[in-house]
């Protein structure tokens, strides 16, 4: 269902990119009150005088998955530069940050993109009576109180009473690790989520917040943040945690090689023989050897997404109907599909799709052919994480385009700059957005755009799937 709604959005009713941001954006104004307030400015290390800034429009996020490594949500915040300043800041000026991050998801529309999926949003506690959060929709968001420093805040009782009206709405509350925060211990029994950092989480703390929460909030959910890898992940997962974040997601192992079975054989071939200009009848006979290929084309090509006014029953016409190019990249999305039972694979697959969305977006005024090779140079660049095999050996059996491979493999060449910045987007890195947004030949602003318009695209595609 999801390369049905993949391919339909890809091939007859792709998103316009915007080279800027719209006119009208409601957290302009809180953003350009932030700036006079608590100002910005992050200075290239290779010419002391640019000051280049980022607009209010960059809404990062990260993935929070479930047990059973399935995308559960997402963690928003503005960009980690911006984030970063504001912590230092007083409490007026981390409620400005917060109306701004508010106000641009509000914008972006997240509540219509989530779909069953979860937005998890750190606010100050003084923040709670502010307007704006209940604009969001309350069944997919969960606010979770970040302590400041200054002694301004609610008082226990007018907190305790602004978080249960906000949970007679149907929002959800978390709190940091009471145990560090003594100060939220009098909430336990109104929450819905407790979060903890998992680098510093060990046996024994871990044991005894558990036992903690299994007494004092037995139905809230325990979220780990920021597990580097899949032991970190293994440890909270026993501990009993039940909500998991961090670049775990995306981290690599140390894999075999091993054989990856017939049908990642046929997809290879498949695509290997297209990129040789193979005739039509030799590609025919290839897709027909393999029923489970030959019936999801025909499902696709016969669904109603694409119009058309008769029903195809030919391998050979729904290949002339779909056209050799859109026909690769319909394999490569099968061959990076062709693990999903794995876990984490949905969500490194998604990590994958708005990585080549972006890139793609990135080469919207190029050639087909360069915006083909941006598009499969960011879906393949997680091609080892998807399929649980070393890089080399999920490329090899590959024949992509040398530009495609020496981007992924040694970062370089006219692909690399724009993995790098769809990376640097993701890891919310703002030097690594300035440094490649000009190797790009685009403006920092630009490429958070883009990458924001990746990710609805994303997300859009998950929430049709689920529909």
């Amino acid at each position: 269902m999801l390369l049905t709604k993949l391919f339909r959005r890809l091939f007859h009713h792709p998103p316009a990119p915007r080279s800027k941001a719209p006119a009208g954006n409601p957290s302009a104004a809180s953003f350009a009150a932030l700036e006079r307030q608590a100002p910005l400015r992050q200075v290239v290390e290779a010419d002391a005088s640019a000051t280049p800034e980022i607009g209010a429009t960059i809404i990062c996020r990260e993935a929070v998955l479930n047990r059973q490594q399935r995308v559960a949500g997402y963690q928003f915040m503005l960009q980690e530069a911006v984030h970063a300043h504001i912590r230092r800041q007083s409490r007026s000026i981390f409620h400005l940050y917060t109306e701004v991050l508010v106000q641009s998801l509000m914008h972006a529309n997240i509540g219509e993109l989530l779909g069953h999926r979860f937005a998890f949003i750190e606010v100050p506690d003084s923040f709670l009576e502010h307007p704006s959060l209940t604009q969001l929709p309350p069944a997919n968001t969960f606010f979770i109180l970040k302590p400041m420093e200054e002694h301004a805040g609610p008082t226990a009782k007018s907190l305790v009473e602004q978080i249960r009206a906000l949970r007679a709405l149907g929002y959800h509350i978390g709190v940091p690790d009471p145990m560090a925060t003594p100060e939220y211990f009098h909430l336990m029994g109104d929450i819905d989520l407790v979060c903890v950092q998992g680098p510093g989480v060990d046996i024994e703390q871990g044991t005894k917040l558990v036992r903690h929460l299994l007494k004092l909030a037995p139905h809230a959910a325990l979220l780990v943040r920021d597990l580097p890898g899949m032991e970190d992940f293994d440890f909270c997962f026993k501990l009993g945690a039940t909500l998991f974040h961090g670049p775990f997601i995306t981290s690599r192992e140390r894999w075999e090689a091993r054989n990856l079975g017939p049908n990642y054989s046929r997809l290879t071939l498949l695509l290997n023989r297209l990129r040789q200009d193979a005739n039509t009848r030799e590609i025919v006979n290839l897709i027909k050897q393999d029923a489970a290929i030959a019936l999801r084309l025909l499902r696709y090509i016969n669904s109603a997404a694409n119009g058309l006014h008769e029903q195809v029953s030919s391998i050979e016409r729904a290949i002339v109907l779909l056209g050799r190019t859109p026909l690769q990249r319909w394999l490569a999305l099968m061959l990076c599909a062709s693990n999903r039972k794995q876990p984490r694979a949905d969500a490194v697959l998604e990590a994958a799709l708005v990585r080549a969305r972006t890139m793609e977006l990135i080469a919207a005024s190029h050639p087909l052919p360069e915006r083909e090779a941006m598009f499969l140079t960011g879906l393949l660049s997680l091609i080892d994480v998807i399929l649980q095999q070393p890089m080399e050996h999920a490329l090899e059996a590959l024949a992509i385009d040398s530009a495609i491979r020496d981007a992924i493999l040694d970062n370089r060449g006219p692909c690399a700059a724009a993995l790098a910045l769809a990376r640097a987007c993701e890891n919310r890195d703002i030097s690594g957005i300035i440094f490649n947004a000009a190797a790009c030949d685009i403006t920092p602003e630009q490429a958070s755009i883009w990458y924001m318009d990746a990710l609805a695209w994303t997300l859009t595609l998950q929430k049709e799937e689920n529909d």
